[in-house]
């Protein structure tokens, strides 16, 4: 179980730090609390001061992390937990995926022909040479590896198997899906991108969301000319017969019998594939990313400094101090943080060095930077608590990622305290490289009686 701590540091960086890694006996929530505590522990931390943790979802754990989360919520009743984001963007790209056939085909399609250049082992490194390339040039390397398949003497099988991937990467329908996923992920992978950051906070994350979500709507209201357009240009480059978009769009074998409706070759690849494709996406994100099923963010969008302090809202901001932190100020402070608003707006949005900044972190420096965190004490203390809300698990993934060079075939009876050191020194080198060795050797010492003494 790897653990990452996202914090505030005292010159208001948001940061997120790899802290432990800790072998377990099983994944029930009782032990995963128990070795939790240990650890917060061990480095005397209080676990009644945590503010947010973050899960990605995995079906095979979501028992054991709702339990784990009865079991903190007893010790720590506000601590709030949140579906990382990048985890439900991966599900909703995989959802819509799903949702229209013709999508769905074209991938079954795409894993066959992988599975055949990855049967040849000399064309598979070939390929591999060119997957710096684009996604649409990547095709036409992909082409001319299937040919150099049929030709260099495969199995009669493989031939036939290249022969037939070859035809389906030559058709229209292929080349309109491809050139769609590039368009719909390549706007998906940027805000995918973002959300890994450890340094994101979650309104930001949320304001990224709605600008993607903005983006394709205007896509499908008004991208279909210019896409086409394109992809007419890419068959005509390639010598790929494009079909006549007036002509009557038949289904199967296109027998009477089997035809539904009396629509064109363009209606069907404008409707029924294109908007379909955006439609089932754009119900995705909204349906995962849901504004209305989270209350605390909504309030928390209030201190959102973007577009000139457009969302600030003293009531909002007061309402989720008193709702969601109220261990965090007493009812005194309640009342002063209202006053320390009336103030913060008069001062803040005008202020020369803040009024251009656009997001809750980018706040929390300038706050310090400028000395307005001491003047707004408790307004500092609200937007600490709020960016301490995680985004995603990236960094957790990532350390596991680690775990795997740092624990090779050559080290693998590593003691567990020492992988985990280990562990810690890779992954946080720019902390690593400036470690005095005499503090190291102190603080280990002491490290080492305390985890004596716990057990």
């Amino acid at each position: 179980m790897a653990i990452v701590l996202r914090f505030v540091d005292n010159d208001g960086f948001l940061r997120e730090r790899f802290f432990d890694i800790v072998w377990v006996e099983d994944t029930t929530a009782s032990t995963l609390q128990k070795e939790i505590k240990k650890v917060l522990d061990l480095h005397e931390l209080c676990i009644d001061k945590m503010r947010g943790q973050g899960y990605d979802g995995a079906s095979n754990m979501r028992g054991a992390w709702n339990g784990l989360q009865a079991l903190f919520l007893r010790d720590c009743p506000y601590a709030y937990y949140v579906h990382c984001f990048a985890h439900q963007l991966q599900l909703a790209l995989v959802s819509a995926s799903k949702e229209v056939a013709t999508i769905w085909l074209f991938f079954s399609s795409l894993n066959s022909i992988v599975n055949v250049i990855r049967a040849s082992p000399k064309r598979h490194t070939e390929l591999q040479v060119a997957q710096s390339m684009n996604i649409v040039e990547l095709l036409i390397a992909v082409c001319t590896v299937l040919e150099n398949i049929k030709e260099d003497g495969s199995t009669g099988s493989l031939r036939g198997e290249a022969t037939g991937g070859y035809n389906a990467i030559r058709q229209f329908e292929f080349v309109f899906i491809l050139h769609l996923l590039k368009e719909i992920m390549g706007l998906t992978d940027i805000l995918c991108r973002e959300l890994q950051h450890k340094s994101q906070d979650i309104v930001n994350a949320m304001n990224l969301v709605g600008t993607t979500k903005d983006v394709l709507g205007k896509l499908r209201l008004n991208g279909w000319e210019t896409f086409i357009g394109k992809v007419d240009l890419f068959c005509k480059k390639h010598d790929i017969d494009m079909p006549d978009m007036n002509a009557q769009y038949k289904v199967g074998t296109g027998r009477s019998c089997q035809q539904k409706d009396n629509i064109t070759v363009e209606h069907h690849y404008h409707f029924d594939i294109f908007n379909d494709a955006i439609d089932f996406q754009l119900a995705e994100l909204n349906s995962r990313f849901s504004e209305g099923a989270m209350e605390l963010l909504i309030l928390s969008s209030a201190l959102d400094p973007s577009d000139s302090f457009k969302s600030f809202n003293i009531d909002k901001i007061c309402s989720l101090a008193e709702r969601f932190y109220p261990q965090d100020f007493t009812p005194k402070e309640l009342h002063i943080l209202g006053c320390q608003l009336k103030l913060y707006e008069a001062d803040v949005p005008h202020h020369p060095v803040l009024q251009n900044v656009s997001t809750l972190s980018e706040l929390c420096r300038g706050l310090v930077a400028t000395k307005r965190s001491k003047r707004y004490h408790l307004i500092d203390r609200l937007i600490r608590l709020v960016l301490t809300l995680p985004v995603s698990t990236a960094t957790t993934e990532r350390a596991f990622s680690t775990m795997k060079l740092v624990k090779t075939a050559l080290r693998n009876k590593m003691e567990n305290d020492f992988l985990a050191d280990s562990m810690v020194v890779y992954i946080e080198k720019e902390l690593a490289d400036n470690i005095n060795s005499d503090v190291i050797t102190k603080d280990f010492n002491s490290l080492k009686d305390r985890r004596a003494q716990l057990q």
